[in-house]
C-alpha cells in the first residue's frame, strides 16, 4: 500500500516536472518599475501585459502566444516585457483602467501610453501589432494600411 502511494507520488511529481519545464517562460518579463527603467536605458518601447492567475485566457496567451518562438524572439528583441498580475497589483490595474483580462498596452520608452489591446491575443495575430508598434509605423499609418505592405 505505502509502494502505491509512493509510487503515485514520484509519478505526480514527475508530470509535474514535467509540465513546468515545457511551459517555462521564453520572453524576459520584468516588474513595471524595473521594465520601465531599462525602457528608458535601453530606448525601447515597453509591452505590459495584465493578467491573473485565475483567468482562463491569460493562461490560455502564457502557453500558447508568450510560448509561440517567434512571438518571444520579437518581444526579447524590441521591447522591455512587463506582466502584472492584477490581484497583486491593483493600483497599476485602476491605472490603466483595466476592465478586462487579459489587457495588453504599449507604452513609449518614456512610460507614456501608446496604445491596448484587450482579451485574448492569437501569435499569429500579435507579431504583425508587435511589428507595427515597434517600427514607429503607427505615428504615419492606420494598422490596416500598415498590413497591407
Amino acid at each position: 500500500m505505502n509502494l502505491k502511494i509512493i509510487r503515485m507520488a514520484i509519478l505526480i511529481l514527475l508530470v509535474c516536472l514535467i509540465s513546468c519545464n515545457a511551459y517555462s517562460d521564453k520572453i524576459n518579463w520584468h516588474s513595471y518599475d524595473e521594465g520601465l527603467k531599462l525602457a528608458q536605458t535601453e530606448n525601447k518601447k515597453v509591452f505590459l501585459h495584465f493578467w491573473a492567475a485565475w483567468c482562463g485566457y491569460c493562461t490560455k496567451m502564457a502557453t500558447q502566444t508568450f510560448k509561440d518562438a517567434s512571438v518571444a524572439d520579437y518581444l526579447n528583441k524590441n521591447f522591455i516585457s512587463v506582466k502584472v498580475n492584477t490581484d497583486k497589483e491593483k493600483a497599476l490595474a485602476v491605472k490603466y483602467k483595466v476592465k478586462g483580462l487579459p489587457d495588453t498596452w504599449f507604452l513609449t520608452g518614456e512610460g507614456e501610453p501608446i496604445s491596448d489591446i484587450g482579451g485574448y491575443i492569437p501569435p499569429g495575430k500579435l507579431l504583425p501589432v508587435l511589428k507595427y508598434i515597434s517600427t514607429d509605423s503607427y505615428k504615419t499609418q492606420k494598422f490596416n494600411k500598415f498590413m497591407k505592405f
